[in-house]
């Protein structure tokens, strides 16, 4: 992991006194282009310390089945193992049984006594953070921080912070990326057809590594 650069003017109203640790998790099945630029900003404007990669294991939340572990930790350190101050953890996928944030939360806490803890998340996630286990010991004991595209209003109905005893948010502008996992799945599979090319929708290690591993040959 390089050293981090710190941005000075994000940490202006925080307790720079004490580390934060961020933590972000996904399926990364692919890790694309909008992920890294999420990651990149979630750690300059956020003024992380530390953020935490996690490739979800035996998620309980999707309905369908992800690509195996160990391709989507490979595509996860390829995408994100360079970026300053960006650690991929693999304990979520290394875990037994389903996989919850509040675990992974409470594990890093013990490994970062005194830290403050900053749970990234996008808006569709923040508005279905209340079906999450354990969710009010998440709130209580992280900075939501809900990562905000540049975009046209979406239909997703959003978190109400305000009516949260104690919830502590902080927002994360992101850059207009319409860009998703499901969609690049779509468009390789095409592309092993002759179809569409979904390269430049992910790092070039990573679509390397797919193109390899022969990965999403069928939608």
């Amino acid at each position: 992991m390089k050293p981090l650069e710190r941005d000075s003017s994000s940490a202006e109203s925080r307790d720079t006194a004490r580390p934060r640790i961020g933590l972000f998790g996904g399926a990364f099945d692919p890790p694309h282009n909008a992920h890294v630029a999420l990651v990149q900003a979630a750690v300059l404007q956020l003024g992380l310390t530390r953020l935490h990669v996690l490739p979800t294991g035996q998620a309980w939340h999707k309905p369908r089945t992800l690509s195996a572990a160990h391709h989507r930790l490979a595509m996860a350190r390829l995408a994100f193992d360079e970026l300053p101050g960006v650690q991929v953890d693999p304990r979520e996928i290394e875990r037994d049984g389903p996989t919850y944030t509040i675990d992974t939360l409470r594990e890093l806490q013990r490994e970062n006594a005194g830290a403050q803890m900053v749970l990234v998340i996008g808006a569709d996630q923040a508005a279905a953070l209340t079906t999450w286990r354990d969710w009010q010991e998440v709130v209580r004991d992280a900075i939501i921080s809900v990562a905000e595209r540049d975009q046209p209003a979406r239909t997703i109905p959003q978190f109400d912070f305000e009516k949260l005893s104690g919830a502590r948010m902080e927002r994360l502008q992101l850059p207009r990326m319409p860009v998703s996992a499901t969609a690049i799945r779509t468009q390789l599979a095409r592309a092993a057809s002759g179809d569409k090319n979904a390269s430049s929708l992910v790092p070039a290690p990573v679509a390397r590594y797919i193109d390899h591993h022969h990965l999403y040959q069928t939608a």
